[in-house]
This record gives C-alpha cells, structure tokens and sequence, in this order.
C-alpha cells in the first residue's frame, strides 16, 4: 500500500501479444505488410515503446511469426501448443498458458497488458496512459474504447423476438426522448487490454471494476480483406509507413 501522500506503486506488467499463424479472414496476416512493415511489428513497436510494460512476448505456435517478432525486437521464449491458437480458442487460456511458461523465467507479473497485433494504429502513449488509469483507479482491468453515436446508443436499440415483437434492449419501458439525456455509452476499441493477473486466473479478462481509456483517433481491427483495405488507407493517409 503507498504510503499517504505518494504515487501508486506501479506493478509488474506483462505486454503480451498474441499471434497465431493459422488466421482465415485475412490468410498469414500478421506477417502481411502494412505500410512496409509486417503487421505484427506495429504493436511490437507500440509496445517497446511503452515506459510502463517490463517484458514484450509474442505468444505464437508459428515459427514464422515467431522469427518476424525477434526481428522487431520481442521476446518469444516458446511456441504455443496446437491446441492454443485453433479458430475456436479463447483469448483467457492463452495468457494463462504464458503466465505459466514465463514464471519460472521472468517472475511472476501482477498485470498482464493485453494487446492484439490485428489493431495496429494505437495512439502514441495509450499503453502507458491505460496503465496509468489502471494504478490510479485501482482497477481490476482497462479496457480500450470508442465512444458510440448516439444514433446507436444501446439506449435506443431495439431487440426483436421470434414472434416478431420488439423490446428495448436496455430493459426501459421507454427510451430517453432526447439525445442530450443520454448517458456517455462506448464500444471495445481492441487494441489495449490491462488486467490484474490475479483477475484473469479468476478466469474473467475483464473482473468487477472496469475502467476505460477512450481512443478518439484513427483505429481498424483487422479480422476481413475490407478491414485490411482500410488500414493500408488510413496508414498512406496518416503517413505512418516506413
């Protein structure tokens, strides 16, 4: 505990980085160029860069993408197993599996920052402004996120049922009438996930007390060829290629 007065202890912080070489929408794509480099060295760069994470591991089953991390600078001390990195796996038994493998070599870590290499175009400082928000509010996790226009706010979606009647989905009898009466509501943005470790062996990758870091500018998750498209467009016009 800090003593009264001072900063928040920082903890130990793991930046993961999960990379799987079996990927269907967009076929080896964490080894496909983006702005002249390969996409899975956007968020190794992100992530070095960070002041806040004390070790940057690619977890892969591929020894391809295990050779691209080396080569911007990550660790890779194993390859996942078969059974982790399937279309099916989720994302909590793959970094239970690296807390497991690195503990005997890199001590145990008190967060893990989770981050995907399919969103490339962080903000410069993210990472070490998630965490800051993760020490200062004593959170279980921090999750990245983009605000939702109002015209899509939850508070005005509508669920249809098989007998083809409608319920609000946010349970109301009625909506709030005016966009200027409803709550701030926002959407996973992807690219930044913190986590206290002992949350995620709770088996939960976000916990009870979730706060979040808001990403106002450019951002793609790429899962489609579309998705590609656009990040090749946002990189030529944010000139932030090689």
């Amino acid at each position: 505990m800090a003593a009264e007065g001072s900063a928040p202890r920082r903890p130990r912080i793991l930046g993961l980085i999960p990379a799987r070489g079996g990927s269907k929408g967009v076929p080896r794509k964490n080894l496909k160029s983006l702005g002249g480099r390969p996409l899975i060295a956007w968020t190794i760069e992100a992530a070095l860069a960070a002041r806040s994470l004390d070790a940057v591991v690619v977890s892969t089953d591929d020894e391809e993408i295990a050779a691209a991390a080396r080569t911007a600078g990550a660790e890779v001390p194993f390859l996942r197993s078969g059974e982790l990195a399937a279309d099916a796996t989720p994302t909590l038994p793959v970094i239970i599996d690296a807390l497991d493998r690195l503990e005997p070599t890199h001590g145990a870590f008190e967060a893990v920052c989770l981050l995907q290499p399919t969103a490339p175009l962080r903000p410069v400082g993210g990472i070490d402004r998630a965490v800051e928000r993760f020490v200062a509010d004593a959170a279980d996790s921090v999750v990245s996120v983009r605000a939702i226009p109002a015209e899509h706010h939850p508070d005005w979606a509508l669920l249809q049922a098989p007998d083809g009647t409608a319920r609000w989905a946010s349970g109301r009898t009625d909506p709030p009438p005016r966009r200027q009466e409803l709550p701030p509501a926002f959407c996973r943005e992807g690219s930044i996930y913190v986590t206290r470790t002992d949350v995620l062996r709770g088996g939960s990758l976000y916990g009870r007390r979730m706060v979040l870091t808001e990403v106002t500018g450019p951002t793609v998750n790429i899962d489609t060829p579309d998705d590609w498209e656009r990040a090749e467009r946002l990189v030529a016009e944010l000139g932030a290629g090689s």
